[in-house]
């Protein structure tokens, strides 16, 4: 079994299809009758809800009067939250990092089922693998930014990678700087991806998972992976969520 398999990836999934519709002279599209086949699947509807958010309230004031400040955001890259952070004078960098992160693990599953002898040369431990990718993703100088979008992404990474991740991070953070992160306190039900509604509120939006959560973190191992930070304040929500703030 491959390891993507065992974080619950699979590489059989079937590429999608357009499907051609005919257009009338007045523009509109028209499918016939018979190109909807009986029992064929359909594709989940995308939902959205909204959570009144304190933690981002919270970095938002950490961050008032911060002038043209730098953002990395590192879930993707939706209009709305890069519009609310652009119009307050921030530049925004944004990296999917989930997605990243499959797709590094895709290239090391195909390496290794075409050439054995890879094991033999390259180090294929979590924390071997985790470094690999952290060399070639995330590559920013030191101190470029004072805020990160960290959301709840350390619950889906292996703990290697979110260990070194979280270094990494505080490295590319500026002395004062601020990581906005969020833990579920039970495993979560559903995978869900988040953008910025305005100044308090959070849009939740239901997403394809990308992997299963691999770790829910307790209090204590948060402090641990953030140690390097002066302040942490949290915010717990009726949803099974914390908001975090780090401020280094």
């Amino acid at each position: 079994m491959g390891f993507l398999n065992k974080l619950g990836i699979g590489l059989g999934a079937a590429p999608s299809r357009e499907i051609a519709r005919p257009v009338h002279s007045n523009g509109r599209s028209q499918l016939p009758p018979t190109a909807i086949a009986i029992g064929a699947p359909r594709v989940p509807e995308r939902t959205e809800s909204a959570r009144i958010s304190n933690g981002l309230k919270e970095l938002l004031w950490n961050l008032d009067g911060l002038g043209r400040g730098t953002l990395l955001d590192l879930g993707p890259a939706w209009q709305t939250t890069l519009s609310f952070f652009i119009e307050r004078g921030f530049r925004v960098s944004s990296d999917d990092l989930l997605r990243e992160w499959k797709g590094f693990l895709t290239e090391e599953e195909t390496r290794l089922r075409e050439d054995a002898s890879v094991r033999d040369t390259v180090d294929m431990t979590p924390a071997g693998r985790a470094t690999r990718f952290l060399s070639g993703n995330l590559v920013y100088a030191k101190g470029s930014f004072d805020a990160i979008l960290l959301w709840d992404l350390l619950d889906y990474l292996e703990p290697s990678l979110a260990k070194l991740l979280v270094s990494h991070l505080t490295d590319l953070l500026r002395a004062g700087g601020v990581v906005f992160a969020m833990f579920h306190s039970r495993k979560p039900e559903a995978f869900q991806r988040y953008r910025v509604a305005d100044s308090n509120t959070l849009q939740v939006v239901s997403a394809p998972a990308i992997f299963p959560a691999q770790k829910i973190y307790q209090n204590r191992e948060i402090q641990d992976l953030f140690q390097r930070y002066r302040t942490m304040r949290s915010f717990v929500g009726r949803d099974q969520l914390r908001e975090t703030l780090f401020i280094k």
